[in-house]
């Protein structure tokens, strides 16, 4: 067996979800939402299965949703992309980390990880032979310095992998950071592999940057994007990867002993929903903004102290002012002695990091949410205890 992956240790994830389960716990864990998604969008996928092709489509994706990409960030972030030279469709945003990763790390390259990080990244690097390089971030604001990423990266540097918006901290960086970075990478051959798929979840009149839209970063970044994300529908496994033609070629190769391709009907069904106008999206955002801000004064009426959630599904509560420095352990006995199930952020950091802060999802219906700070409001006492 492949001991990256033989030897990795049930994840705090499984955990939490099991007891949640186990325990008939409110699942607060879990990054999904519980609404079904757009239900023309839904529809569409329907009568494509029907009516449409249902045997191999092009490896690259088909065309339509290729161009639909492409018109979708001209629309919403100003980019300017070939939709045949410069977009690819991949199972998933996951399956376009992996796939870019595969494709561009040699064994002995030096991969730049921000913590906390999404959890498939560090085996995905080990997987292809990198070593990993950390950006430790910490709250309350999550922020880097031009110092750390100067004591990151070196001649060795070949791919920053970079999340933005930052799951799990719910933070939005601008322009002001990615330039940070470009400056950081300008005498090496890095290059920026940028998980964007939390680019329409973000709130208060905020504005997504792309990597894409530093000049200096153009031609030497992936952009990666997640139908699943934008659309609320995570289980297509829809992603989509941007990069300049030279860099996309090479990242199609590895994509085509992967998954090869991506079902028809969902790709038909997602190049619809990208040409929605941006009501569709302004709504969305609307929607989460409110199902955020009701969670967050539920917390707060309860004795927990949140921090900025500025996109994502997700909101954090600071541990340190309960006297709590071991959030794994608080978040088994809050499913277990609250029956409301959290994350653990230090989870997401690779020597177990930071341990003051929780992760809770909000995408959740209202009921859901009331049901998890009702129990939490009748177990806060017994911290005091």
């Amino acid at each position: 067996m492949n001991p990256i992956f033989a030897e990795l240790p049930t994840t705090i994830f499984e955990e939490m979800s099991a007891l949640a389960r186990a325990l008939d716990a409110v699942n607060l864990g879990q990054g999904f939402p519980d609404d079904p998604g757009p239900e023309d969008v839904r529809r569409k996928a329907a009568d494509a299965v029907i009516s449409g092709w249902n045997q191999y489509p092009p490896m690259p994706g088909l065309p339509e949703l290729r161009q639909a990409v492409a018109a979708h960030y001209k629309v919403h972030q100003g980019l300017e992309i070939d939709p045949m030279a410069e977009v690819m469709v991949t199972s998933g945003a996951t399956e376009a980390i992996a796939g870019a990763l595969l494709a561009l790390i040699a064994p002995g390259d030096e991969v730049v990880l921000f913590e906390p990080y999404y959890d498939a990244y560090l085996p995905l690097v080990r997987r292809a032979g990198g070593v990993p390089k950390f950006v430790k971030l910490a709250p309350p604001d999550w922020r880097f310095t031009k110092a750390q990423l100067a004591a990151a990266i070196g001649p060795k540097t070949r791919v920053v992998l970079f999340n933005n918006p930052l799951n799990p901290s719910a933070t939005v960086y601008g322009p002001a950071e990615l330039r940070l970075i470009a400056e950081a990478i300008r005498d090496t051959n890095a290059i920026v592999v940028a998980d964007e798929v939390w680019e329409h979840v973000i709130f208060d009149g905020r504005a997504h940057t792309s990597v894409l839209a530093i000049p200096e970063l153009r031609a030497r970044s992936v952009k990666i994007g997640s139908a699943g994300k934008i659309f609320s529908l995570t289980g297509w496994k829809v992603g989509f990867t941007v990069a300049a033609p030279d860099i996309l070629k090479v990242l199609m190769k590895a994509h085509q002993f992967l998954t090869f391709t991506t079902p028809p009907n969902l790709q038909s069904a997602v190049a619809y929903g990208l040409g929605k106008d941006a009501a569709h999206f302004d709504a969305m955002r609307a929607d989460l903004t409110a199902r955020r801000d009701h969670l967050a004064k539920g917390l707060a009426s309860a004795g927990f102290k949140t921090l900025a959630c500025e996109g994502t599904y997700f909101i954090n509560v600071d541990l340190a002012p309960l006297g709590l420095t071991d959030d794994q352990a608080f978040c088994r006995r809050l499913v277990k002695e609250a029956g409301v199930a959290a994350i653990p952020v230090s989870a997401f950091y690779a020597d177990g990091g930071m341990r003051s802060a929780i992760r809770f999802c909000f995408a959740k219906k209202y009921e859901t949410l009331d049901a998890a700070v009702e129990r939490l409001a009748r177990y806060a006492p017994k911290l005091a205890a």
